[in-house]
């Protein structure tokens, strides 16, 4: 699962990630609450654990403004406030579960996998596709023109999330904290690298670069008014 944890707790995160990572989710970490609903609105979300008490927007008014917006991915609250107004009152502002600190891993664990299952019945689609390449998520395959690629784990991610935003340009940034983790150095050269082993797997003609910005998949026939190299 792709999840988003919004929490400024740095032990509390560091804890969180490592537990969620290695159950085999992708997390990206926010520490406050303004930066934590840019991210929530901007990118596409399999669940978002959020913390009640935040610097710059409090965890309840940042998910009412998602469910505002219309954003409808799962929330679970994840905090030390334990009342039972404090429950109803994260329910009601539009969460969808609510855990409070301290707390046993094991049923962190358990309540996202239980919401995941939840939004992957809102979410039926589980192949995406570029002209004749297609990425199938259940089976964990990718194809193109009929022909199985094998790709490496990391390079899978990356192809996904690519996908996921066809059409768009998305910055070394974005693929450092999607498909990396937060926790990497942006000088790095890692999304070059795997760009370039990608390439060679799938054909260059579907990445392509964005100078001064970043990658797009896109066909070599789509139209675009972006200056691609």
């Amino acid at each position: 699962m792709h999840i988003l944890l919004i929490e400024d707790e740095p032990e509390t995160a560091t804890y969180v990630v490592a537990g969620l990572q290695q159950a085999g989710h992708e997390v990206v970490v926010s520490e406050d609450g303004r930066t934590g609903l840019l991210k929530a609105a901007s990118e596409n979300w399999d669940l978002l654990i959020v913390d009640r008490m935040l610097p710059g927007l409090d965890g309840l008014a940042l998910v009412r403004m998602l469910r505002t917006g219309s954003i409808s991915v799962p929330v679970l609250f994840l905090t030390t406030m334990g009342g039972v107004g404090d429950r109803v009152a994260g329910l009601r502002a539009g969460g969808d579960d609510y855990l409070v600190k301290p707390f046993a891993f094991s049923e962190l664990e358990a309540r996202v996998e239980a919401l995941g299952r939840r939004s992957s019945n809102l979410s039926p689609d589980t192949v995406l596709r570029a002209g004749d390449l297609e990425m199938d998520l259940l089976a964990h395959t990718v194809t193109r023109a009929g022909r199985k690629l094998d790709l490496q784990r990391q390079e899978f991610k990356l192809l996904e999330y690519l996908l996921r935003h066809g059409g768009q340009v998305v910055t070394r940034t974005m693929l450092l904290e999607n498909v990396w983790g937060y926790h990497f150095d942006p000088r790095t050269n890692v999304v070059d690298s795997h760009i370039s082993r990608l390439r060679g797997k799938i054909g260059a003609d579907l990445v392509h670069t964005v100078r001064g910005a970043g990658y797009c998949v896109r066909m070599p026939d789509a139209p675009s008014d972006t200056r691609i190299g």
